[in-house]
């Protein structure tokens, strides 16, 4: 539809893959070298500059490859909500699969160990066959990533500084993807549809007492009861800091909005030219 298409070479713009011909930019070429979709390139690019490349491929092919959470049999359903909340980050869902991710390479992924590897997956309601893709998918990512001789930092998951870093880098593709729970109830209305949404089911944040305010988010899906699907906690001040200006300006009329316009009102106006600049 043409509305689809032009709404996804609008998004393009957004993440600085375009110029002003509409030709692919030199870091849209970039981007375009990674068979994901490009909010997902753009984070990777990112953490380059944020220095949590390790982190952020392994999200990136966790979130490419089937859910690794396996639906759980009639009756067993709080077993596995148990066993799931083990490898819970109270940063959000994109930290919940890393540490499913490595929990997974300790039991034994992909190795000799591939019998010990199943029942450690059974027993954590997982899936085995999604976590070997995402096993597959990253060995890809960094292949592509020492061809394009992008630099590859160290892993330091867990320091609030990596964390930091995490949230910059998935913010830096997915500005787009910002939900505000209006009423303290866990009613996400998403920034740029207006349209309100429920956490899924498998998110860590899920029937928890502690539901964060605003949230970056995956994907948002109208066929499982318009939910949006892998959310982490964002701060206001940190979208403020990393979206666009002119995506900004566009988004529709709405209570969030007026709030982030008052935190980008108390940026000095220096703050505002370097970022211009920049």
């Amino acid at each position: 539809a043409p509305e689809s298409l032009m709404q996804a070479l609008e998004d393009l713009d957004y993440l600085a893959a375009l110029d002003n011909d509409g030709n692919l930019s030199e870091f849209g070429i970039i981007m375009s070298e990674f068979p994901l979709d490009p909010q997902l390139s753009k984070s990777i690019l990112a953490s380059c500059e944020f220095e949590c490349v390790d982190e952020m491929l392994t999200i990136a092919a966790m979130l490419t490859a089937p859910s690794c959470f396996s639906r759980a049999p009639p009756g067993t359903e709080e077993i596995a909500l148990t066993c799931w909340r083990k490898f819970s980050h109270p940063a959000g869902d994109h930290f919940t699969l890393i540490n499913v991710f490595n929990a997974f390479k300790e039991a034994g992924g992909g190795s000799t160990k591939q019998c010990n590897n199943e029942k450690w997956c059974r027993d954590y309601f997982l899936s085995c066959s999604a976590l070997r893709m995402a096993e597959t998918i990253k060995a890809e990512l960094v292949e592509i990533m020492r061809r394009l001789e992008l630099p590859i930092s160290e892993p330091a998951f867990g320091s609030e500084e990596n964390i930091l870093s995490i949230k910059k880098s998935l913010l830096s593709g997915y500005f787009m993807h910002i939900a505000r729970d209006v009423d303290g109830s866990g009613n996400y209305l998403m920034l740029t549809h207006r349209q309100v949404a429920q956490l899924h089911p498998f998110s860590s944040y899920y029937n928890t007492r502690r539901i964060p305010e605003w949230v970056l988010f995956h994907e948002f899906s109208i066929a499982e009861d318009n939910s949006i699907r892998v959310v982490s906690e964002i701060s206001p001040d940190l979208f403020v800091e990393l979206a666009p200006q002119y995506y900004f300006t566009n988004l529709p009329p709405s209570e969030s909005k007026d709030m982030l316009q008052e935190l980008i009102n108390h940026v000095s106006p220096v703050s505002t030219m370097k970022e211009e600049q920049k």
